[in-house]
């Protein structure tokens, strides 16, 4: 009988050491199929090159000189060198515990510096940058340890299901550049101060620019439209006459373009008072609720049309109207509120010449920006994130980087305190920052990341995270860092 359990234990262990070596095998053919891409990829470049020299030494070659001429027939064919502008000095020295978006961890800070090898006066040019709030951040994934990539990713937040991955925000792509959205806290002649990022230090950056939610935002655009198109505000430079004594309402949708006219009790609940440019005789109002739409014509005050006709809600309304309109009915009979108010006393109710699409583009807020699903829903839920008091204690003894008390305590270089520390640390773990592999694989094992000057030791159980200890960060590993 111990004979056969022996012989089954040794069965198991051979059986554990077949399935690592194939996951070697497979790490193996891996690396071999980058290096193979790369070698390629060197050959490509060697080979323009020698293109280029032959073309140069030739008698047939432009007066242009060789530099300028490779440069224009790199940047011809999307082959550039890219020069870092600076380098990111941020509170995550270390991949581990690193936010995967800026937005996870709000309190987090860095700095960046304008190397004076790219431009002699670095401060000249971040002259104007302190008028915004935002800035994009392009930069190279440094850390990726190496140049392979794959058509379908992995990521954390889908637990393991592969999607494709210019669908993700993963390093690991075929140009490893990241893009963030920092907020600008200051500039200080040739340094940005930035918050709210996921970069760790020593990050090179390529590019930076200014955020503009006007250009940015698909919201701003679409309340640009609205404001210029809505309820009859014409663009200016436009010389579409408008009817004495109505204004149109044009559907924000871009299925329909139909349009109606209509006055407006003035003892309607009103919002922000808005004139056209083009009229002298009545005035636009949007309230609070965007959806419902108010216009005032002093002529026509007393008006019974008006709280009836505008006391739906405008998207009701409109949606009867592209029913009328596509009936081709000569008369209004829609039996609802608008059809009511056009058989009173109050201005008859007339649709207008429908717009081109291309004449304006209109687009609906439903369908205008969307994201997948797993964003706002993904399988990997939040947790909930625990101190220990022996970690609340040591975690107390942090010093913001400015203070006057004893220097034998640990100081933060880049968070004001142990409270916003603590919000970085419940905004790191409340999203997961563990590999699918760890949480799979290791969920019993301890996890280690560095903030700023702290060493963080946790572990994850059903739903939490618990913070065991917070010691300062070894002198030795932060100038490594």
């Amino acid at each position: 009988m111990s004979a056969t359990c022996n012989c089954t234990e040794h069965v198991n262990k051979l059986n554990q050491q077949i399935s690592v070596m194939r996951k070697e095998i497979k790490n193996l053919r891996q690396l071999l199929d980058s290096a193979v891409r790369s070698h390629r990829k060197h050959m490509t470049s060697l080979q323009s090159a020698l293109t280029h020299i032959g073309q140069s030494r030739s008698p047939k070659s432009q007066p242009w000189p060789q530099a300028e001429l490779e440069t224009q027939n790199s940047l011809e064919k999307g082959t550039i060198q890219t020069v870092p502008i600076g380098y990111i000095s941020s509170c995550f020295s270390v991949k581990n515990g690193t936010p995967r978006q800026p937005t996870i961890c709000g309190p987090s800070r860095a700095t960046l510096q304008i190397q004076q090898s790219v431009f002699n006066n670095p401060e000249h040019s971040l002259v104007g940058l302190d008028n915004y709030s935002h800035v994009w951040v392009i930069f190279l994934f440094h850390k990726n340890g190496h140049l392979s990539y794959k058509a379908k990713v992995k990521p954390p937040r889908l637990n393991g299901q592969r999607v494709g991955v210019y669908s993700t925000r993963s390093p690991h792509r075929p140009n490893a550049l990241g893009l963030t959205l920092a907020k600008l806290d200051r500039v200080t002649g040739d340094t940005l101060h930035l918050s709210e990022i996921d970069m760790i230090a020593g990050t090179p950056v390529l590019d930076i620019k200014p955020y503009i939610s006007d250009y940015d935002s698909p919201h701003s655009r679409l309340d640009s439209d609205t404001d210029t198109y809505d309820c009859g505000i014409q663009p200016e430079g436009t010389n579409v006459p408008s009817e004495e004594g109505t204004t149109s309402v044009e559907r924000l949708h871009s299925d329909s373009v139909a349009s109606f006219s209509c006055t407006v009790d003035p003892q309607l609940d009103l919002g922000v008072e808005r004139r056209d440019s083009h009229s002298t005789d009545h005035r636009i109002f949007h309230s609070i609720d965007k959806s419902k739409v108010h216009i005032l014509h002093p002529g026509n005050a007393s008006s019974s049309y008006a709280p009836k006709a505008l006391g739906k809600d405008l998207t009701t309304v409109l949606g009867e109207l592209k029913a009328y309109i596509s009936e081709g009915d000569d008369r209004l009979t829609l039996g609802s509120s608008v059809g009511k108010a056009q058989a009173s006393d109050g201005p008859k109710a007339k649709p207008l010449e429908p717009v081109e699409d291309s004449a304006r583009p209109c687009y609906g807020e439903e369908a205008y920006s969307t994201i997948a699903g797993w964003i706002r829903e993904p399988p990997v839920t939040s947790l909930e994130v625990r101190f220990t008091p022996h970690a609340e204690r040591e975690l107390g003894e942090f010093l913001a980087p400015i203070n006057t008390e004893p220097r034998d305590r640990p100081r933060f270089r880049f968070l004001r305190g142990p409270k916003e520390a603590a919000a970085a640390i419940r905004g790191v773990l409340s999203a997961d920052p563990r590999s699918v592999y760890r949480r799979s694989r290791c969920k019993d094992r301890l996890f280690f990341f560095t903030l700023d000057t702290a060493d963080i030791t946790c572990w994850f159980g059903q739903g939490f995270a618990e913070v065991l200890r917070v010691r300062v960060v070894a002198v030795g590993k932060e100038l490594a860092s």
